[in-house]
């Protein structure tokens, strides 16, 4: 049987930036819905520690997004587990979003989808995942205590989460292929300090291998060529995310990195979709600037709603 719902809003994703739209707009007493697949939180749960999240003391991403959650359904937002890909489409003012056999239609629909861990995309990377190989240290790290463990990547989130590590691993190795890191100077000190951890600069790994579980991996100097196996009995890869975007082909606009492309008020170019987080094309991830850009979705989104309320009583 076939179920119709219809809502003021629909967000997709249920991480801090869709929360954040749930809170929003739910305060604006309109009738919110947020479909999520997996998760509530996205990937805030997965986050070991959240330091510099303004008016809040240090805490897990796993406690402040319960906290969000909560938040969202004090005002009466209503947060739906889905098993499946939505598909969306348009009729007129009105976005229909089908789920199976279920479909839900609304004024203006908020898209927070997220992005997923980047693979590196080389032998045996498939073959040991959950094998040895993890995308998350505050899911894994716990399995490494006492084990020596490699980390690959520069950035913020590398260097955040191999220090992270070093609370469980008996020795960290930060595995780079640049001669520098992109992460800000405050994470590179702290991780540079941190006895356990050392560093492979200039170098990728090319390969994973072992018996049944990761036993090492091959890396490949860029400087002088050369190609050595290391033994490790675990890889952390921390190389950015891909944006869920997949199901928006073809739908709103999308750059060449598969981002979200939107306006000041974080409008797509379909209008009344709107868009924030993860998934949208810009400089700096962080949860602060996805809360921030949900804010002015769901402003405006609340104001797409009400105008077409008030142009629908003027016609009718």
């Amino acid at each position: 049987m076939t179920q119709s719902n219809h809502y003021d809003a629909i967000v997709i994703g249920a991480g801090p930036a869709g929360l954040t739209a749930g809170i929003y707009l739910s305060r604006a007493k309109l009738n919110t819905l947020i479909l999520n697949h997996g998760t509530v939180g996205g990937q805030l749960v997965l986050t070991h520690e959240i330091a510099n999240y303004p008016g809040v003391e240090p805490t897990s991403g796993y406690k402040l997004a319960s906290t969000m959650k909560k938040q969202a359904q004090s005002f009466g937002a209503v947060i739906k587990t889905i098993s499946q890909i939505p598909q969306i489409s348009t009729e007129g003012s009105l976005k229909v979003v089908k789920v199976g056999d279920a479909s839900y239609t609304a004024s203006a629909i908020i898209l927070t989808p997220g992005g997923t861990p980047r693979m590196l995309g080389v032998k045996g990377e498939l073959d040991f995942k959950g094998q040895g190989i993890s995308y998350c240290a505050t899911c894994d790290g716990e399995f490494f205590t006492g084990k020596e463990i490699i980390v690959v990547g520069g950035g913020n989130s590398a260097l955040e989460e191999a220090v992270s590590l070093s609370k469980y691993a008996s020795k960290v190795t930060i595995v780079h292929q640049f001669d520098h890191f992109q992460a800000f100077p405050a994470y590179v000190e702290e991780a540079k300090a941190n006895p356990k951890i050392n560093f492979i600069m200039e170098t990728l790994v090319e390969e994973f291998a072992g018996d049944g579980k990761l036993e090492r991996v091959l890396l490949h100097d860029k400087k002088t060529g050369e190609r050595k196996w290391f033994n490790t009995e675990g890889a952390f890869i921390f190389i950015g995310y891909q944006p869920n975007t997949e199901f928006l082909k073809g739908l709103i606009d999308l750059n060449e990195r598969d981002e979200i492309v939107v306006d000041a008020d974080m409008q797509t170019s379909v209008a009344g979709i709107f868009a924030a987080g993860d998934s949208i094309a810009k400089r700096y991830r962080q949860v602060t600037t996805a809360v921030g850009e949900a804010t002015i979705a769901a402003l405006a989104a609340a104001n797409h709603v009400f105008e077409l309320k008030r142009t629908e009583k003027v016609t009718a």
